[in-house]
């Protein structure tokens, strides 16, 4: 390129022009956590919510359309809107249990360890034991 450069500014009697290379900029990824994770969420549901709303309100004039009409499309249609419904409930769903894995869990206060499954290792005589002496 730079050889190119020199013969058309010699051809053309001009000074050659000098290009700048471009460097590309890597960016991380950053995961967002704390209340831009609780703002998404609630923006998500929120939207989801009033989509199920006017879905349930056309869903009525629909079936009233599909009724009145006994057009074989027109109750596709309905057909077609129930599910997308139904699938947007499941979506609520959905995200309600994203939203509590994304959650910071809390550990009990004694040590700062939260303990998701208990297992005893021993024999019952001794965890008979175990258990009276705690009582």
């Amino acid at each position: 390129m730079k050889k190119l450069n020199e013969n058309f500014s010699e051809i053309f009697d001009m000074k050659p022009i000098e290009v700048e290379k471009k460097t590309e900029k890597q960016q991380l990824a950053v995961v967002e956590t704390g209340d831009a994770v609780v703002n998404d969420t609630e923006f998500a549901r929120k939207n989801i919510k009033q989509l199920i709303d006017t879905g349930n309100k056309s869903l009525e004039q629909l079936a009233l359309i599909a009724d009145q009409s006994e057009h074989p499309r027109a109750f596709e249609v309905l057909a077609g809107l129930m599910k997308n419904l139904a699938d947007m409930n499941k979506d609520l769903l959905e995200l309600q249990k994203r939203k509590r894995d994304l959650a910071p869990k809390e550990t009990s206060p004694a040590n700062g360890v939260s303990i998701d499954k208990a297992v005893f290792v021993g024999s019952t005589a001794e965890l008979v034991k175990m258990i009276k002496s705690n009582k």
